[in-house]
């Protein structure tokens, strides 16, 4: 069953841009509450303490204050600058404890591939996590796959996870989550050697570059007649 935090939020009243530079500038981290049950979102922000409290605590469910309302929420998103991974902005979406919700949890892999340990082949997992649907009191922190008889060849589909029955798979069970697959190889280019390259002369005959051109013998002999016959 997944922990439930406590934190404490306030209600954002300059929503301009410059009062969300304010409040960064102050320590603070500007978001919304929203849920399921209501089509309006409320401006709130939140200390950069508190969110770091709140993580460390590991849990998945927060109870806040909506005016004199007590709340159960998610973090529904979290918004990092690219670069210093500071938090600029989150989500907040108020839950039901007896609703479903659906949610996307870690794949963590559990033990070693024959493929890799006796094959040579590598792992490959296009999916880090997946979608299931249950109450908001049975996350789980991460879901484990078993890949240990994997051969080289073999994939596991989001379809064949193991889940508890407390649990709905969302994700499509045709997407693949794990395979095992031969390592790529190197191919070295080819390197072409120039040095013989042919090209075709004027006649259309094929001449090796940087080779001259021989004189016809019977050009130049009928050239020394006509020298030797003009001089007498």
């Amino acid at each position: 069953m997944a922990n439930e935090y406590k934190i404490d939020i306030n209600k954002r009243e300059d929503i301009t841009r410059q009062g969300i530079k304010k409040l960064r500038k102050e320590g603070n981290i500007p978001g919304v509450y929203y849920s399921s049950s209501s089509k309006e979102s409320i401006p709130i922000f939140i200390t950069q303490k508190s969110l770091q409290e709140a993580i460390k605590s590991g849990a998945r469910i927060f109870n806040i204050s909506v005016g004199e309302k007590k709340q159960n929420v998610l973090f529904k998103s979290v918004q990092y600058h690219p670069v210093t991974d500071e938090v600029l902005h989150i989500d907040l979406y108020g839950v039901r404890m007896d609703q479903a919700i659906t949610i996307k949890i870690p794949l963590y892999l559990k033990g070693d591939a024959i493929g890799v340990k006796e094959e040579g082949g590598i792992v490959n997992q296009p999916l880090n996590e997946v979608e299931i649907q249950c109450l908001p009191g049975d996350i789980p922190d991460f879901i484990e796959i078993d890949i240990t008889d994997l051969s080289i060849g073999d994939s596991l589909n989001a379809g064949d996870i193991v889940l508890d029955e407390k649990f709905t798979l969302a994700t499509s069970e045709d997407a693949v989550a794990v395979s095992v697959t031969q390592p790529m190889q190197e191919v070295e280019p080819e390197i072409a050697d120039d040095e013989d390259e042919l090209f075709l002369d004027d006649d259309g005959e094929e001449k090796s570059e940087g080779e001259t051109e021989k004189p016809d013998n019977d050009s130049e002999n009928k050239k020394d007649g006509e020298n030797e016959a003009g001089s007498e």
